[in-house]
């Protein structure tokens, strides 16, 4: 036993207070790690609640700078040729310092390392890495840096990017680790929310083929129908601009019925070939042919100027190779926009499909419909001839004899008169019954496929395709003697411009408004001189007058020559 005077042996009190310290400081770190994994696990479920795909990326970026303490946060979605970025959503940049900077990034510098490498990465300053070449005007400073790909499945589909620290500190592996966590419970919510989206739209396409359907077997017209097709598939893919074609008679061209959405007037009657146009390439493929920019594709013909403003399109046949292709509806979406995806265009073939399916028992019901009247009309006929046309001509031979034994002469005449009126009648009779048995007329017969084809054959003559659009019911409201005088005018018309015009462009509008047809003939050559000669423009005026209508021939302000022969159209 030691002594009262022996000292005692104690820790020094310095050595104590370290311990202390640093036991509150594992107990804080405890704490604010186990406050962490509340905080990714309130996140993961934040993030995993949202269907919206939209919202469900915002989510992602404000859990995100909120979880490693960053002041400015960026998912940055990846385009379908893998190399740039589509979108953009940020956190910590108000819209009006994202104004004053311009454009949202594409995936160049450290943004497209990720792109490239898609693995974590973690820079103490951003400009020290090889990658790294500045930031645009106006762009906040940024040193530190955390990065990490969102994966949906196997395919990465976006990177989050954080910068700047709070505090002035860097970014540690913890950060990276609840950061990578994050991103595999966002690749979770994003294939979430994009099978949602895609039942969703799924649903809305069939929507919309049960409306055409519906509509058609209702007995709907056509046109109603192709304005349907039009009204739906550009509203729900986002689209400027839905347009209708079909087949002409002659099946070498088609032609615009229904244009809808951004300059819809350049579209609408037009005909195009089958070559150097989206629609014509679609109709002749029988599959869906795009164009990433279609107002400056090279193989799609510029004339006439039609795509102002626009840049991704696609054109889709309405039904298939095997069936038979209907027409075409091309949808186009406004310069800068994203292009079509594979998945949207197979849905709207789809939906083209339905539509045709749907076309076709329509007709089929209408074609049967027809065949019954037919028949009926044929055993109207039948009767006629069998029946009336033989009692009225035994009728009037009854009388014809009965009329000799009549001797006033009044009488006589009176009988006579009478059998004179049963022959006319029996020959009104027998002109009816023609009338019922009359088909329509051969196969590219009307107007509309006349003009193409005089159209055509100028090409030839001109070294150039002039443009063609019809409007109105050009076969049905223009009678025969009218449509073969606009004919010959147009015939004239393209000669003289082979002759005279030196031109590059000409221009063929046919319209039928039920009250006039107007024929209007553009070029951009020389004009017609005041000394030239004017036979063939006083032949076109002689025509209209002998109609009722006139001739107008001017000279546009940009040159060449307008003329625009219209006339009346019978009531």
């Amino acid at each position: 036993m030691a002594s009262p005077e022996e000292p005692r042996v104690s820790l020094p009190q310095l050595k104590l207070d370290e311990l202390l310290e640093e036991l509150q400081a594992r107990i804080d770190a405890a704490r604010g790690t186990q406050n962490r994994v509340h905080s990714l696990l309130e996140a993961v479920l934040a993030v995993g609640r949202e269907l919206d795909l939209e919202q469900a990326l915002h989510s992602i970026v404000d859990a995100a700078a909120a979880l490693v303490d960053a002041e400015y946060a960026a998912l940055g979605v990846i385009g379908p040729d893998g190399t740039r970025l589509s979108a953009f959503h940020t956190v910590g940049v108000t819209e009006e310092e994202i104004s004053r900077i311009g454009p949202y990034p594409e995936g160049h510098g450290i943004l497209g390392e990720l792109i490239r490498h898609p693995e974590p990465l973690r820079l103490a300053k951003i400009s020290e890495h090889p990658a790294s070449y500045g930031f645009p005007p106006n762009h906040p400073t940024m040193n530190s840096f955390l990065g990490v790909p969102i994966r949906v499945r196997d395919q990465v589909f976006g990177n989050l990017y954080l910068t700047e620290k709070r505090g002035g500190a860097e970014f540690d592996e913890e950060d990276q680790s609840v950061l990578s966590t994050l991103a595999v419970a966002a690749g979770v919510a994003i294939d979430n929310a994009r099978l949602y989206e895609d039942s969703r739209l799924r649903e809305r396409w069939l929507r919309a083929n049960a409306e055409i359907t519906h509509g058609l077997m209702s007995g709907s017209e056509r046109s109603e129908a192709l304005n349907l097709i039009a009204e739906r598939a550009r509203e729900i893919t986002g689209s400027a601009l839905a347009a209708v074609a079909m087949p002409m008679e002659d099946g070498g061209s088609l032609t615009v019925e229904i244009a809808v959405g951004m300059d819809a007037e350049a579209h609408q009657g037009l005909v195009l070939p089958l070559h150097g146009t989206l629609m014509g390439l679609a109709y002749s493929a029988a599959a869906p042919v795009a164009s990433e920019d279609v107002a400056h594709d090279a193989g799609i013909s510029p004339e006439p100027p039609r795509f102002a403003g626009l840049g991704p399109a696609v054109a889709v046949p309405i039904g298939t190779g095997e069936g038979g292709v209907r027409g075409v509806v091309l949808l186009a979406r406004e310069a800068g926009r994203p292009v079509f995806s594979e998945k949207e265009t197979e849905l709207v073939r789809g939906f083209a499909a339905q539509a045709a399916i749907a076309m076709e028992l329509a007709e089929r019901r209408a074609d049967a419909e027809q065949v019954a009247v037919l028949q009926d009309r044929d055993r109207i006929a039948r009767d006629l001839h069998d029946l009336a046309i033989q009692r009225l001509f035994a009728t009037g031979m009854t009388l014809q004899s009965a009329g000799r034994f009549i001797e006033h002469p009044e009488a006589s005449e009176r009988v006579l008169r009478a059998v004179d009126d049963l022959d006319e009648t029996i020959k009104i009779i027998r002109s009816t019954i023609f009338g019922l048995r009359a088909r329509e007329g051969s196969l590219g017969s009307g107007l509309r496929a006349r003009v193409v084809r005089v159209v055509g054959e100028a090409a030839v003559l001109l070294g150039f395709a002039p443009s063609v659009r019809m409007q109105g019911l050009v076969d049905t409201d223009v009678p025969r003697e009218i449509a073969d005088h606009v004919m010959a005018v147009l015939s004239e018309a393209l000669t003289n411009i082979a002759r005279h015009a030196r031109a590059d462009r000409a221009q063929v509008v046919l319209t039928a408004d039920g009250d006039e047809v107007l024929l209007t003939v553009s070029d951009n050559g020389v004009g017609i001189p005041p000394d030239g000669r004017r036979s063939g423009l006083r032949n076109m005026a002689e025509r209209a007058g002998q109609l009722g209508g006139r001739l107008d021939v001017s000279g546009p302000d940009g040159g060449g020559t307008l003329l625009e022969w219209r006339v009346p159209l019978p009531k």
